[in-house]
């Protein structure tokens, strides 16, 4: 189990760092600051992210499918995790010039694809490192090493590369001219997430694959892929409704930490350097979440750990649409991300209870296909409210409308029972 939640330790280097904290931010800010044109680096971030999310929703079913099939689960899930590394180590050559936006653009939508890739086999890996009875625990284990891989990272770079005035920053006085200090930052993050990939690679066992006459072409996994999905309808149509819910309030928890950074400074007054301290106290405050959600997940079933958070999270996001002020951020913004770690970590335990035994590549395929289906929603709806109501605060009620629509979506669907967590254990390879 410690190997495998390793691996999310390190993937907080591309999610904490480079896609929401740091490297997006160097982007937009600086590299496009001087675009031309009336399109903004924004906007053209946002298209770059939604052109991976098609890649994405194409190619992950499958992708999960064949992994499976041929017993290459683990080697999958290395070989993505390679690529992003090898994405991120690129994103050095982005220098503080617009002519260079398009390739940190080209490597950030290419890193995305490979690390949803990778998460997919990382998924699908969790009942080979569980049991029924401690399947919630050890996914809110996993999440939770991810948000604390975050805190110290995040520390690490800000202390080492960020803090400060003038023409050097950090600790190591790395200068900032052609941002070589947000450069280096994403060397340091290409390390620590090849590091901390190693250990799930060497300690947790391969799956067995299918006969290798039984095994599928490209194509005919497409055919095979909505074969199954059909008979999934015919005869287990709940799961089909928790795949669709959960895109939905999933695109609400992408979004909390997609427009949190923007929010915190154009409206709520706090300044750039000390959004990366509230990067830390917020994945503090989703550890702790994840860590306890992942406790009640065993006890009380996944539904109703994901209710209760969606719960909290509308009210304290309707709260804090209508305060001001860093104090009211710091507040009522930790106490959202507290429920975003149970969230996402008893969505995952919900569909891994479901899933048939050796179906688990396919089945997490599928999940990161809904999700990235209506990806475009919560970040269409934030800037359709900013743009009716001439306002960046009016933005938060698009993502509160999404995790509203999650909400009810999931209401009607039937929580998996005990009995099929014990129906799916025999056959389940474990590490010991």
């Amino acid at each position: 189990m410690g190997a495998w939640a390793l691996w999310d330790w390190g993937s907080a280097a591309y999610n904490a760092v480079i896609l929401t904290f740091v490297f997006s931010v160097y982007l937009t800010d600086s590299v496009g600051a001087d675009l031309p044109g009336p399109i903004s680096a924004n906007s053209y971030l946002a298209w770059s992210i939604g052109i991976a999310g098609l890649f994405i929703a194409v190619l992950a079913p499958v992708t999960g499918q064949r992994a499976d099939a041929g017993g290459r689960r683990k080697l999958s899930l290395g070989f993505w995790t390679g690529l992003v590394v090898v994405a991120t180590a690129g994103l050095f050559f982005v220098h503080d010039e617009y002519s260079y936006l398009w390739l940190g653009l080209v490597l950030l939508a290419l890193g995305s694809i490979f690390f949803e890739f990778a998460s997919v086999s990382y998924n699908a890996m969790l009942r080979q490192v569980s049991t029924p009875d401690n399947i919630g625990r050890v996914s809110g284990f996993g999440w939770a090493m991810g948000y604390f891989g975050g805190i110290v990272l995040l520390l690490l770079v800000y202390v080492g590369f960020v803090t400060g005035d003038g023409d050097t920053r950090g600790a190591l006085g790395i200068s900032t001219g052609g941002g070589l200090n947000i450069r280096m930052i994403a060397l340091v993050a290409a390390i620590w997430f090849a590091l901390f990939a190693i250990p799930v690679l060497l300690k947790v066992p391969e799956t067995p694959g299918l006969p290798k006459e039984k095994r599928l072409g490209f194509f005919a996994s497409y055919r095979k892929l909505f074969a199954d999905l059909k008979e999934l309808y015919r005869t287990d149509r709940h799961t089909v409704y928790f795949l669709g819910a959960s895109a939905l309030f999933r695109d609400g928890l992408a979004a909390i930490f997609t427009f949190g950074a923007v929010l915190a400074v154009t409206v709520y007054g706090i300044n750039e350097a000390d959004v990366l301290i509230f990067g830390v106290a917020a994945n503090v405050a989703s550890a702790l979440g994840a860590i306890l959600g992942g406790r009640l997940d065993d006890r009380i079933g996944p539904k109703a750990v994901i209710m209760g958070s969606l719960v909290g999270m509308l009210v304290s996001g309707g709260i804090l649409a209508f305060l001001s002020g860093p104090t009211a951020f710091w507040i009522f913004g930790l106490a959202l991300t507290l429920f975003v770690g149970p969230a996402q970590s008893s969505s995952r335990t919900y569909l891994a209870r479901l899933t048939p035994p050796g179906r688990e590549g396919q089945m997490f395929g599928l999940y990161a296909t809904t999700g990235r289906a209506v990806s475009f929603l919560a970040p269409s709806l934030v800037g359709f409210f900013t743009f009716a109501f001439d306002s960046d605060r009016a933005g938060i009620a698009g993502i509160l409308v999404v995790l509203a629509a999650g909400t009810i979506a999931l209401w009607g669907v039937r929580p998996p029972s005990p009995d099929r967590d014990a129906a799916h254990a025999a056959p389940v390879t474990r590490q010991p």
